[in-house]
C-alpha cells in the first residue's frame, strides 16, 4: 500500500478513532466517578470493540459484548470460587466460557469476550462479592456510550457513502476507457494493464459496501442523520449492479486483450461506446451524490443502448458486444430501472452473423 493510500485510510478511520478515543474517556469517568466502580476495566474496552476502527454492525457488536462479558464473568466467577486459579483452571474456565458463547451464538465478538472475560476474573481480577455484577454493568455502559459517541459524534453518512461511491465509479470509469484506448491503439498491452486495473477493483466493492452499512446504521441511530435514510436509497439500489459491471468489464478488458493479439476485427463504434459509458457511471455518481434521482445517467446509458446494431463480427467481438450489453444493464439497474425494462432496451442479436475474422 502507498503512502496515499496510507494516508486516505487513516483519513477515512479518523471519525472511529475519535469516537473511541472519547467514548473509551466518558465510559472509564462514568464507571468510577458516578456508578463508583473502583476499577472498571470492561468500561472502555465495551466502547472500543463497540465502535471500533471498521464499518457496520456496532448495534450487533454491542450485544455481543454485553453477552460475551456476562458469561465469560459469570462461568469465571462460578468456577473460579469452586476451584481457584491455576493453569489447569484457566483452560477449562476459557474453554466452558467459549463453548458456552458458540453454543449461543455464532458471533465471534461473544466467544473472544467470554474467554477473554474468564480469563481475567481467572487472574487478574479473582471473584468478590458483587465483583461479576459490576463488570457486567461496567460493560453495558460502556456499549451505551460507544453507541452514543457513533450517534453523537457521527461522521456523516452522506459523506462517507459518496467518498467511498466516488473511488468504485471512478476505478469503473477508468477501465471502461482503459479498456477503450486499448481497441483505439490495438495494443494488447494496454488491454493486459485495464484488466490488471480492474482487477483490483473487488476493494473498492468491499469498502463501499461497508460503507453503506455504516450509512444506514448511523442514520438509524443517530438523530443528527436520520434525514439521510432517503439519501441512502439510490446508493443501495446501485450497490450489486455496480458489482457486477466491475466483474463484466473484467471479462470485456480479458477478451480485448486476446481478440488484440489474435488479429480479430472489432466493431469501430465499441471504443466510442465505452467511452460514453464511462461519462455515465460519472454522472450517475454525481446525481446519487446530490441525492437526486438519476435521470440524466439514465438517459445516457439509454442512448448508448439505443445505438447498439445487430450485425456480428466474429466471436471474439461477439464476446465483447454482449459484455458491452451487460455492462449497459447493469448500469441501467444502477439508476433504479428494474430488470426487464432494461433488458428491454437493447435491440436483439438477431442479424445472421457476417464473415470476419476471430
Amino acid at each position: 500500500m502507498h503512502g496515499h493510500q496510507r494516508l486516505n485510510r487513516l483519513r477515512m478511520m479518523a471519525p472511529s478513532i475519535f469516537q473511541c478515543a472519547v467514548g473509551a474517556g466518558l465510559a472509564w469517568l462514568v464507571a468510577k466517578d458516578v456508578i463508583g466502580h473502583p476499577r472498571p476495566f470492561f468500561a472502555p474496552v465495551a466502547v472500543v470493540v463497540a465502535v471500533g476502527v471498521g464499518f457496520g454492525q456496532r448495534l450487533r457488536r454491542v450485544a455481543e459484548m454485553v453477552v460475551g462479558v456476562s458469561l465469560g464473568v459469570g462461568v469465571g466467577d462460578l468456577l473460579v470460587a469452586w476451584i481457584g486459579t491455576g493453569s489447569w483452571q484457566i483452560t477449562l474456565v476459557v474453554a466452558l466460557a467459549m463453548a458456552v458463547a458458540v453454543f449461543l451464538d455464532r458471533g465471534s465478538v461473544i466467544a473472544l469476550q467470554a474467554a477473554s472475560s474468564a480469563v481475567l476474573v481467572a487472574t487478574l481480577l479473582p471473584p468478590s462479592g458483587l465483583g461479576g455484577l459490576d463488570r457486567m454493568v461496567d460493560a453495558l455502559v460502556g456499549g451505551l456510550l460507544g453507541l452514543a459517541a457513533v450517534s453523537l459524534l457521527p461522521a456523516s453518512p452522506a459523506r462517507l457513502i459518496t467518498r467511498h461511491a466516488t473511488a468504485l465509479f471512478g476505478a469503473l470509469a477508468s477501465a471502461l476507457r482503459a479498456t477503450a484506448d486499448a481497441i483505439d491503439q490495438s495494443d494488447s498491452a494496454l488491454a493486459a494493464a485495464a484488466l490488471e486495473s480492474a482487477r483490483t477493483t473487488q476493494e473498492h466493492v468491499e469498502e463501499f459496501r461497508q460503507a453503506l452499512d455504516t450509512g444506514r446504521e448511523i442514520s438509524l441511530i443517530s438523530p443528527v442523520h436520520r434525514r439521510y435514510r432517503c439519501h441512502l436509497e439510490g446508493y443501495e439500489k446501485a450497490a450489486v449492479p455496480l458489482d457486477h459491471a466491475l466483474r463484466n468489464v473484467r471479462v470485456l478488458a480479458r477478451r480485448a486483450m486476446v481478440a488484440i493479439d489474435g488479429g480479430s476485427q472489432l466493431p469501430p463504434w465499441l471504443p466510442g461506446a465505452l467511452r460514453e459509458l464511462a461519462d455515465a457511471a460519472m454522472l450517475l455518481c454525481d446525481e446519487l451524490a446530490q441525492g437526486g434521482s438519476p435521470r440524466k445517467a439514465c438517459m445516457a446509458v439509454l442512448t448508448v443502448a439505443s445505438r447498439q446494431g445487430s450485425e456480428r463480427w466474429g466471436f471474439s467481438a461477439d464476446v465483447m458486444i454482449a459484455q458491452l450489453r451487460s455492462i449497459i444493464v447493469d448500469l441501467l439497474e444502477a439508476t433504479g430501472t428494474g430488470r426487464g425494462e432494461a433488458l428491454s432496451a437493447l435491440p436483439p442479436l438477431d442479424a445472421p452473423h457476417r464473415p470476419g475474422r476471430s
